[in-house]
Protein backbone atom coordinates (compact mmCIF):
# COMPACT_ATOMS: atom_id res chain seq x y z
CA UNK A 1 0.00 0.00 0.00
CA UNK A 2 1.48 3.71 -0.64
CA UNK A 3 0.59 6.05 2.16
CA UNK A 4 0.51 10.31 1.85
CA UNK A 5 2.54 11.74 3.48
CA UNK A 6 -0.37 14.43 3.31
CA UNK A 7 -3.22 14.89 5.97
CA UNK A 8 -5.59 13.97 3.55
CA UNK A 9 -6.37 10.18 3.10
CA UNK A 10 -7.89 10.97 -0.86
CA UNK A 11 -4.63 12.40 -2.41
CA UNK A 12 -1.01 12.06 -2.38
CA UNK A 13 0.17 15.66 -2.83
CA UNK A 14 -2.05 18.61 -3.40
CA UNK A 15 -1.77 19.39 -7.28
CA UNK A 16 0.83 22.30 -7.40
CA UNK A 17 3.37 21.07 -9.89
CA UNK A 18 0.58 19.10 -12.19
CA UNK A 19 3.51 18.87 -15.23
CA UNK A 20 4.72 15.82 -13.82
CA UNK A 21 2.80 12.94 -16.18
CA UNK A 22 2.56 9.24 -14.98
CA UNK A 23 1.76 7.21 -17.78
CA UNK A 24 0.04 3.71 -15.97
CA UNK A 25 0.51 0.71 -18.84
CA UNK A 26 -1.85 -2.28 -17.84
CA UNK A 27 -1.84 -2.85 -21.75
CA UNK A 28 1.92 -3.59 -21.24
CA UNK A 29 1.57 -5.46 -18.30
CA UNK A 30 -1.24 -7.77 -19.96
CA UNK A 31 0.36 -8.42 -23.12
CA UNK A 32 2.48 -11.20 -22.19
CA UNK A 33 0.48 -13.32 -19.62
CA UNK A 34 -0.45 -16.10 -21.93
CA UNK A 35 -3.91 -17.41 -19.96
CA UNK A 36 -6.21 -15.23 -21.38
CA UNK A 37 -7.85 -12.40 -18.41
CA UNK A 38 -11.48 -12.36 -18.23
CA UNK A 39 -12.77 -9.12 -20.17
CA UNK A 40 -14.63 -8.50 -17.23
CA UNK A 41 -11.49 -8.63 -15.12
CA UNK A 42 -10.04 -6.26 -17.46
CA UNK A 43 -12.57 -3.83 -17.60
CA UNK A 44 -12.97 -3.84 -13.80
CA UNK A 45 -9.59 -3.11 -13.24
CA UNK A 46 -8.88 -0.34 -16.05
CA UNK A 47 -12.46 1.70 -14.58
CA UNK A 48 -10.25 1.35 -10.93
CA UNK A 49 -7.31 2.88 -12.54
CA UNK A 50 -9.24 5.79 -13.97
CA UNK A 51 -10.34 6.96 -10.87
CA UNK A 52 -6.49 7.15 -9.65
CA UNK A 53 -5.92 10.72 -11.66
CA UNK A 54 -3.30 9.26 -14.01
CA UNK A 55 -2.37 11.66 -16.77
CA UNK A 56 -2.64 8.83 -19.67
CA UNK A 57 -3.91 4.88 -19.57
CA UNK A 58 -1.95 3.29 -21.91
CA UNK A 59 -5.22 0.55 -21.81
CA UNK A 60 -5.01 -1.63 -25.13
CA UNK A 61 -4.10 -2.36 -28.76
CA UNK A 62 -5.04 -2.93 -32.00
CA UNK A 63 -3.06 -5.34 -33.57
CA UNK A 64 -3.55 -8.44 -34.99
CA UNK A 65 -5.29 -11.00 -32.65
CA UNK A 66 -3.06 -13.39 -33.63
CA UNK A 67 0.14 -11.76 -32.86
CA UNK A 68 -1.16 -10.78 -29.02
CA UNK A 69 -3.80 -12.58 -28.83
CA UNK A 70 -4.60 -11.02 -25.04
CA UNK A 71 -5.62 -7.66 -26.61
CA UNK A 72 -7.95 -9.36 -29.09
CA UNK A 73 -10.68 -7.80 -26.79
CA UNK A 74 -9.94 -4.00 -26.79
CA UNK A 75 -12.59 -2.49 -28.35
CA UNK A 76 -14.98 -4.67 -25.98
CA UNK A 77 -12.96 -3.08 -22.95
CA UNK A 78 -13.13 -0.05 -24.41
CA UNK A 79 -16.93 0.38 -25.19
CA UNK A 80 -17.57 -0.47 -20.88
CA UNK A 81 -15.01 2.04 -19.55
CA UNK A 82 -16.50 4.65 -17.70
CA UNK A 83 -14.73 8.46 -18.27
CA UNK A 84 -17.64 10.24 -17.09
CA UNK A 85 -15.63 11.96 -14.02
CA UNK A 86 -12.39 11.07 -15.23
CA UNK A 87 -9.67 13.28 -16.36
CA UNK A 88 -7.42 10.54 -17.41
CA UNK A 89 -7.03 9.75 -21.04
CA UNK A 90 -6.26 6.76 -23.07
CA UNK A 91 -3.81 5.50 -25.56
CA UNK A 92 -3.95 2.32 -27.96
CA UNK A 93 -1.55 0.54 -29.14
CA UNK A 94 -0.99 0.43 -32.98
CA UNK A 95 1.23 -1.14 -35.38
CA UNK A 96 0.16 -0.23 -38.74
CA UNK A 97 -2.28 1.99 -40.48
CA UNK A 98 -4.50 -0.47 -40.47
CA UNK A 99 -4.56 -0.32 -36.52
CA UNK A 100 -4.48 3.39 -36.65
CA UNK A 101 -7.49 3.00 -38.62
CA UNK A 102 -9.38 1.04 -36.20
CA UNK A 103 -8.50 3.10 -33.32
CA UNK A 104 -9.31 6.52 -34.55
CA UNK A 105 -12.62 5.63 -35.04
CA UNK A 106 -12.99 5.64 -31.26
CA UNK A 107 -13.92 8.99 -30.30
CA UNK A 108 -12.78 7.74 -26.21
CA UNK A 109 -9.16 7.36 -27.41
CA UNK A 110 -6.82 10.38 -27.27
CA UNK A 111 -3.33 8.67 -28.00
CA UNK A 112 -1.96 6.33 -30.71
CA UNK A 113 0.97 4.65 -30.03
CA UNK A 114 3.83 3.33 -31.94
CA UNK A 115 6.57 0.89 -31.53
CA UNK A 116 9.81 2.55 -33.88
CA UNK A 117 12.80 0.51 -33.10
CA UNK A 118 16.05 1.89 -33.31
CA UNK A 119 17.38 -1.88 -34.04
CA UNK A 120 17.16 -3.26 -37.90
CA UNK A 121 16.85 -6.73 -36.61
CA UNK A 122 14.21 -6.27 -33.95
CA UNK A 123 11.97 -4.25 -36.17
CA UNK A 124 12.25 -6.74 -38.82
CA UNK A 125 11.34 -9.51 -36.43
CA UNK A 126 9.19 -7.54 -34.36
CA UNK A 127 6.77 -5.76 -37.54
CA UNK A 128 8.18 -7.32 -40.34
CA UNK A 129 9.04 -4.46 -41.66
CA UNK A 130 12.65 -2.48 -42.03
CA UNK A 131 13.34 1.17 -40.46
CA UNK A 132 12.45 2.77 -43.69
CA UNK A 133 9.53 0.92 -44.20
CA UNK A 134 8.07 1.95 -40.75
CA UNK A 135 9.32 5.61 -41.54
CA UNK A 136 7.01 5.18 -44.59
CA UNK A 137 4.02 3.98 -42.46
CA UNK A 138 4.91 6.37 -39.51
CA UNK A 139 4.16 9.25 -42.20
CA UNK A 140 0.77 7.69 -43.20
CA UNK A 141 -0.21 7.01 -39.13
CA UNK A 142 0.46 10.76 -38.47
CA UNK A 143 -1.55 12.00 -41.26
CA UNK A 144 -4.36 9.83 -40.40
CA UNK A 145 -3.71 10.88 -36.84
CA UNK A 146 -4.05 14.27 -37.03
CA UNK A 147 -7.06 14.68 -39.35
CA UNK A 148 -8.57 12.57 -36.78
CA UNK A 149 -8.08 14.81 -34.00
CA UNK A 150 -5.76 12.41 -31.97
CA UNK A 151 -2.04 12.72 -30.77
CA UNK A 152 0.48 10.54 -31.91
CA UNK A 153 3.50 9.01 -29.13
CA UNK A 154 6.57 7.06 -31.04
CA UNK A 155 7.95 4.95 -28.77
CA UNK A 156 11.61 4.24 -29.74
CA UNK A 157 12.49 0.33 -28.50
CA UNK A 158 16.00 -0.52 -28.27
CA UNK A 159 16.23 3.18 -26.92
CA UNK A 160 19.63 2.57 -24.42
CA UNK A 161 21.00 -0.10 -26.02
CA UNK A 162 20.56 -3.32 -28.28
CA UNK A 163 22.28 -7.01 -28.45
CA UNK A 164 22.02 -7.63 -32.08
CA UNK A 165 24.90 -5.56 -32.92
CA UNK A 166 22.93 -2.77 -34.61
CA UNK A 167 24.04 0.82 -34.70
CA UNK A 168 23.46 2.92 -31.21
CA UNK A 169 24.36 5.98 -29.71
CA UNK A 170 22.74 8.88 -28.94
CA UNK A 171 23.88 10.89 -32.14
CA UNK A 172 22.41 7.86 -33.95
CA UNK A 173 19.11 8.04 -31.78
CA UNK A 174 18.85 11.54 -32.31
CA UNK A 175 18.81 11.11 -36.38
CA UNK A 176 15.63 9.56 -35.39
CA UNK A 177 13.91 12.19 -33.77
CA UNK A 178 14.97 14.68 -36.29
CA UNK A 179 12.88 12.27 -38.89
CA UNK A 180 9.99 11.87 -36.44
CA UNK A 181 10.30 16.15 -35.67
CA UNK A 182 9.56 17.01 -39.02
CA UNK A 183 7.01 14.23 -39.47
CA UNK A 184 5.22 16.60 -36.79
CA UNK A 185 5.46 13.63 -34.21
CA UNK A 186 5.14 15.57 -30.66
CA UNK A 187 5.78 13.12 -28.41
CA UNK A 188 8.64 10.61 -28.15
CA UNK A 189 9.17 8.09 -25.66
CA UNK A 190 12.71 6.21 -25.37
CA UNK A 191 12.36 2.71 -24.52
CA UNK A 192 14.60 0.59 -22.41
CA UNK A 193 13.62 -2.55 -24.31
CA UNK A 194 16.27 -4.80 -22.51
CA UNK A 195 17.00 -3.48 -19.85
CA UNK A 196 20.43 -1.86 -20.17
CA UNK A 197 19.89 1.73 -18.62
CA UNK A 198 21.67 3.30 -16.22
CA UNK A 199 21.93 6.15 -14.25
CA UNK A 200 24.87 7.35 -16.40
CA UNK A 201 22.87 6.92 -20.29
CA UNK A 202 19.57 7.75 -18.48
CA UNK A 203 20.68 11.38 -17.96
CA UNK A 204 22.86 11.67 -20.69
CA UNK A 205 20.02 10.89 -23.10
CA UNK A 206 17.17 13.00 -21.87
CA UNK A 207 19.70 16.12 -21.22
CA UNK A 208 21.08 15.88 -25.11
CA UNK A 209 17.60 15.48 -26.63
CA UNK A 210 15.31 18.34 -24.10
CA UNK A 211 17.80 20.35 -24.98
CA UNK A 212 18.11 19.69 -29.08
CA UNK A 213 14.12 19.19 -29.36
CA UNK A 214 12.43 21.41 -27.32
CA UNK A 215 9.48 21.29 -28.77
CA UNK A 216 8.79 17.82 -28.22
CA UNK A 217 7.84 16.09 -25.14
CA UNK A 218 10.09 13.17 -24.38
CA UNK A 219 8.93 10.39 -22.01
CA UNK A 220 11.04 7.91 -19.90
CA UNK A 221 9.90 4.23 -20.58
CA UNK A 222 12.39 2.46 -17.77
CA UNK A 223 12.57 -1.15 -17.41
CA UNK A 224 14.28 -2.06 -13.53
CA UNK A 225 14.99 -4.53 -11.16
CA UNK A 226 13.62 -3.16 -7.75
CA UNK A 227 16.87 -2.53 -6.39
CA UNK A 228 17.82 0.13 -9.73
CA UNK A 229 14.64 1.99 -10.14
CA UNK A 230 14.95 4.60 -8.03
CA UNK A 231 18.26 5.98 -8.99
CA UNK A 232 16.80 5.52 -13.18
CA UNK A 233 13.97 7.44 -11.73
CA UNK A 234 15.92 10.24 -10.74
CA UNK A 235 18.56 10.61 -13.50
CA UNK A 236 15.43 11.08 -15.72
CA UNK A 237 14.31 13.54 -13.63
CA UNK A 238 17.06 15.45 -13.04
CA UNK A 239 17.89 15.19 -16.56
CA UNK A 240 14.47 17.43 -17.41
CA UNK A 241 11.98 14.14 -17.98
CA UNK A 242 8.86 15.05 -17.02
CA UNK A 243 6.85 11.75 -18.47
CA UNK A 244 7.16 8.61 -17.05
CA UNK A 245 5.40 5.40 -17.87
CA UNK A 246 4.86 2.65 -14.85
CA UNK A 247 2.57 -0.17 -14.51
CA UNK A 248 1.43 -1.59 -11.42
CA UNK A 249 4.02 -4.01 -9.26
CA UNK A 250 6.13 -3.84 -12.39
CA UNK A 251 4.79 -6.22 -14.42
CA UNK A 252 5.82 -6.61 -18.23
CA UNK A 253 8.32 -5.78 -19.63
CA UNK A 254 11.14 -8.54 -19.58
CA UNK A 255 10.58 -11.98 -18.11
CA UNK A 256 11.49 -13.15 -14.88
CA UNK A 257 15.25 -13.19 -13.84
CA UNK A 258 16.04 -15.17 -10.96
CA UNK A 259 14.44 -13.50 -8.28
CA UNK A 260 13.89 -9.73 -9.59
CA UNK A 261 12.02 -9.00 -12.25
CA UNK A 262 13.45 -7.07 -14.84
CA UNK A 263 10.31 -5.52 -16.16
CA UNK A 264 8.40 -2.15 -16.71
CA UNK A 265 8.92 0.61 -13.63
CA UNK A 266 7.03 -0.21 -11.23
CA UNK A 267 4.24 3.16 -10.63
CA UNK A 268 4.20 2.85 -6.58
CA UNK A 269 7.69 2.90 -6.61
CA UNK A 270 7.23 5.98 -9.46
CA UNK A 271 4.50 7.61 -6.69
CA UNK A 272 7.21 6.99 -3.98
CA UNK A 273 10.19 8.57 -5.19
CA UNK A 274 8.31 11.84 -6.14
CA UNK A 275 6.50 11.75 -2.74
CA UNK A 276 9.46 11.53 -0.71
CA UNK A 277 11.18 14.02 -2.94
CA UNK A 278 8.33 16.50 -2.24
CA UNK A 279 7.27 16.57 -6.39
CA UNK A 280 3.39 17.43 -5.53
CA UNK A 281 1.17 14.75 -7.77
CA UNK A 282 -2.90 14.78 -7.98
CA UNK A 283 -3.07 11.47 -7.43
CA UNK A 284 -6.31 9.76 -5.60
CA UNK A 285 -4.63 7.26 -3.32
CA UNK A 286 -7.30 5.12 -2.15
CA UNK A 287 -8.27 4.63 -5.44
CA UNK A 288 -4.64 4.15 -6.37
CA UNK A 289 -4.68 1.37 -3.06
CA UNK A 290 -7.62 -0.08 -4.52
CA UNK A 291 -6.55 -0.98 -7.88
CA UNK A 292 -2.99 -2.10 -6.38
CA UNK A 293 -5.27 -4.76 -4.33
CA UNK A 294 -7.18 -5.37 -7.46
CA UNK A 295 -4.27 -6.41 -9.58
CA UNK A 296 -3.70 -9.38 -7.77
CA UNK A 297 -6.53 -10.63 -8.96
CA UNK A 298 -5.79 -9.86 -12.25
CA UNK A 299 -1.83 -10.93 -12.40
CA UNK A 300 -2.24 -14.31 -10.95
Amino acid sequence: MISSSQNSPDSILDKTQDLIKIIECPRDAMQGIHDFIPTELKIRYINSLLKVGFDTIDFGSFVSPKAIPQMKDTSEVLEKLDLSSSSTKLLAIIANLRGAEAACKFEQISFLGFPLSLSETFQQRNTNKTIAEAFEELANIQELVVKSNKTLVVYLSMGFGNPYGDPYDVAYLEKFVSKLAVLGVKIVCPSDTIGVSDPENISYLFSSLLNRFPDIEFGAHLHSTPATAKEKLEAAFNAGCKRFDGAIRGFGGCPMAKDELTGNMATETIIDYFDSNAVKLNLDISSFNAALQLSTAVFL
